[in-house]
């Protein structure tokens, strides 16, 4: 059994397996298409006798926490053969990539689960999830004047990226995206339409990115960056009332479209999507954001079992500026009781802590429900520390 990354000449075998885990066919034409853009030392595989047998695509992304910028590995396209599931496989392609995240410097991970169960066992866990409405046109928000532009057609990526920067940085989760990932989505001559809101500046403020089919708009993203710019961008969307018969959104889990509306019962799901997980605890504390406050201290034992280490007890220093300091805990000094070295004020898991540094749970309820067992009043003081956010996430990888 070797573990290593892909070269070009494993394409054919990467496809064949990914097209049969996922249940899809693609063309001769898209295969070679995608065989040119293909960067083969982003997938790793487990081979067998020089066979592909299970392989992952470990992506180097960006994502925003606290408007700030962390390295972060997003794992897609996990796949096995049926023959060789629940060998272990997967199991040591995860544990293979979490050691090459950590020493690439990428202090948190991302992925959509096949099964929510199956990577908690590795450390991974929800940290968001999302709004979906549909909403037939007799129910659309009212249309209303508002001063400024919406203009159809819109391709210029300086804009739609612009917007979105300032959109997705004030939510938790959301990725830095690049270039390559702008021209993915705004594809020339695609079935997707685009429209941008600008005010009486001048200045664009929101945008949408949709398609129109079976009588149906789907939008794939609406943004907007002020209540203005949200009431021209869903007039142009009802002003589609002669076209389509319904409307379908995704939103963030903060959204109060419901609210706004006359008739408020639309079909709404709640949907979980990604989950999380911190890859290196000194690396990820060192970096995070807290709240400016006064000098605080405590300590946090972390249990990870599948990255050895985060696991011990971490002595955090965070200053008045919100910056934290982090060692963890090696040799018991001498003449000290080894029960009073090994206490803890928090005693966490990496999944809990991940969670409640994503924003996504509070530490008090985490608290509550046992998850963090450990001295309340270090509780009430992260509680004050970690700053309040919606964990959001517009893409899929």
């Amino acid at each position: 059994m070797e573990i290593r990354q892909l070269t070009l000449e494993d394409f054919d075998a990467r496809a064949e397996l990914g097209m049969y885990a996922f249940q899809y066919r693609k063309t001769a034409e898209e295969l070679e298409k995608e065989k040119q853009d293909f960067k083969p030392e982003r997938t790793w595989g487990i081979f067998e006798e020089e066979q592909l047998s299970a392989q992952l695509t470990l992506l180097p992304l960006q994502t925003y926490i606290h408007g700030q910028a962390f390295e972060m590995g997003g794992i897609a396209g996990v796949a096995t053969w049926p023959e060789k599931r629940r060998q272990g496989l997967v199991a040591k392609l995860l544990d293979h990539t979490l050691q090459q995240m950590n020493e690439a410097g990428q202090s948190i991970s991302f992925l959509h689960p096949f099964h929510f169960p199956f990577y908690r066992k590795f450390g991974w866990e929800t940290y968001i999830e999302y709004r979906q409405y549909t909403i037939p046109t007799n129910k659309l928000p009212a249309k209303v004047h508002v001063e400024g532009t919406v203009k159809r057609g819109i391709r210029d990526l300086d804009i739609f990226h612009a917007i979105y920067e300032k959109y997705a940085s004030s939510y938790n989760g959301t990725l830095v995206r690049d270039t390559e990932r702008w021209e993915r989505k705004l594809v020339p001559n695609s079935d997707l339409f685009t429209a941008v809101y600008y005010n009486p500046q001048d200045q664009p403020c929101g945008y949408i990115i949709y398609e129109i089919k079976d009588q149906k708009m789907n939008i794939k993203e609406l943004v907007f960056l002020d209540e203005r710019s949200r009431q021209a961008l869903w007039t142009f969307i009802s002003n589609h009332d002669s076209m389509v018969t319904e409307v379908n959104v995704q939103a963030p889990i903060d959204d109060s479209l419901p609210y706004l509306l006359n008739d408020p019962r639309i079909e709404q799901q709640i949907v979980p999507y990604f989950m999380a997980r911190i890859v290196n605890v000194k690396t990820f504390l060192e970096q995070y954001p807290f709240t400016v406050g006064k000098v605080e201290s405590l300590s946090i034992r972390v249990n990870d079992s599948a990255a050895e280490w985060n696991n011990g007890i971490w002595d955090v220093l965070i200053n008045d500026e919100g910056k934290a300091k982090v060692s963890r805990r090696e040799a018991l000094p001498e003449g000290l009781q080894q029960d009073l070295w090994d206490h803890s004020d928090i005693d966490t898991d990496i999944q809990t802590l991940t969670v409640a540094l994503m924003g996504y749970k509070r530490p008090l309820a985490l608290f509550n429900w046992g998850k963090w067992k450990g001295k309340l009043e270090c509780v009430h003081m992260l509680e004050s520390r970690i700053p309040f956010a919606t964990t959001h996430l517009m893409d899929f990888f």
